[in-house]
């Protein structure tokens, strides 16, 4: 008896699932893998960043439930399964010195407690590979950070008979990966392709951002083609409509020329448990689909 292989792909908030690594997802659901987001947080502190949509007092009132129909509608489009871990969103602190976290929020919860909900979560799915962010967060919201921690705790006590006895039973993912959806050498290849064709570029404030601070590229070691999916990811990042300006920059950039220029979504392997030869183009390189139940 064959296994169906299965990807998980934790994330912070809903939308983040449908900006970083989205068009990979689909691409994977269209070769029958299986597919669930774990999605951390409801995003309720989360601001409402489409300018045609502020001020609503329906939507403000509501977020909890706007950004749960959201996510829902982006599940679909993608073909995804997804899953709650039911934590309350920390917000992005502002300000000089930094305001304390709100009390109850995701980012406070401790480590061991943390973790019990995705040790659950994995235990039930069973995914053969995990995706989600690296000790950064991929920009410092301390629910990325926060993410990150509970993620790699879960990859290790899922298949710890030991650990959380009470969760289920044990079952231990093979590979666990970082994604880079915003990665500095796709926003530089593109803002340089627009520069010298004489177009107009939305990335320029961003990598003179990057400058200033002294950024550093992470490598990535994994890069999966997925071009043929990159209108299903739009899609999916439209349908979060309090987060996401259809007319704003991140669909400024045609999607023949992102195809042409960039094809990929890179990945960077943390941690595996088969053999693997780096650079990849798959996930589940190393991972059969012959795995025996």
């Amino acid at each position: 008896m064959t296994e169906q292989l299965r990807l998980m792909a934790v994330h912070a908030h809903p939308d983040d699932e449908s900006s970083k690594g989205a068009a990979s997802m689909a691409k994977y659901v269209a070769q029958g893998v299986d597919v669930l987001v774990a999605t951390c947080t409801g995003g309720e502190r989360g601001s409402i960043l489409n300018p045609k949509l502020q001020g609503d007092p329906e939507i403000e009132a509501n977020i909890h439930e706007v950004r749960r129909k959201e996510m829902d509608a982006a599940r679909k489009i993608l073909g995804v399964k997804q899953a709650w871990l039911g934590f309350v969103d920390s917000g992005l602190p502002e300000g000089d010195p930094l305001p304390p976290l709100p009390e109850g929020c995701f980012a406070l919860e401790l480590g061991e407690k943390a973790a019990e909900p995705l040790v659950r979560l994995i235990r039930e799915f069973r995914p053969h590979v995990i995706t989600t962010y690296d000790e950064t967060g991929g920009y410092p919201h301390p629910d990325h950070i926060m993410t990150h921690t509970i993620t790699m705790a879960a990859f290790d006590a899922a298949g710890d008979p030991d650990a959380y006895p009470e969760s289920g039973e044990p079952w231990q993912p093979l590979k666990v990966y970082y994604n880079h959806g915003l990665s500095m050498a796709r926003i530089r290849a593109l803002h340089a392709y627009l520069v010298e064709h004489g177009h107009e570029s939305p990335y320029g404030e961003w990598i003179a951002g990057w400058e200033e601070e002294g950024r550093k590229e992470r490598d990535f070691t994994t890069r999966v083609q997925c071009a043929d999916w990159f209108e299903v990811r739009d899609r999916a990042l439209i349908a979060h409509a309090t987060q996401i300006d259809p007319d704003g920059p991140w669909f400024r950039v045609p999607l023949d020329v992102q195809r042409e220029v960039w094809p990929t979504e890179e990945y960077e392997l943390a941690r595996s448990l088969v053999d693997t030869s780096l650079p990849e183009d798959d996930l589940f390189a190393g991972v059969t689909a012959d795995i025996t139940v």
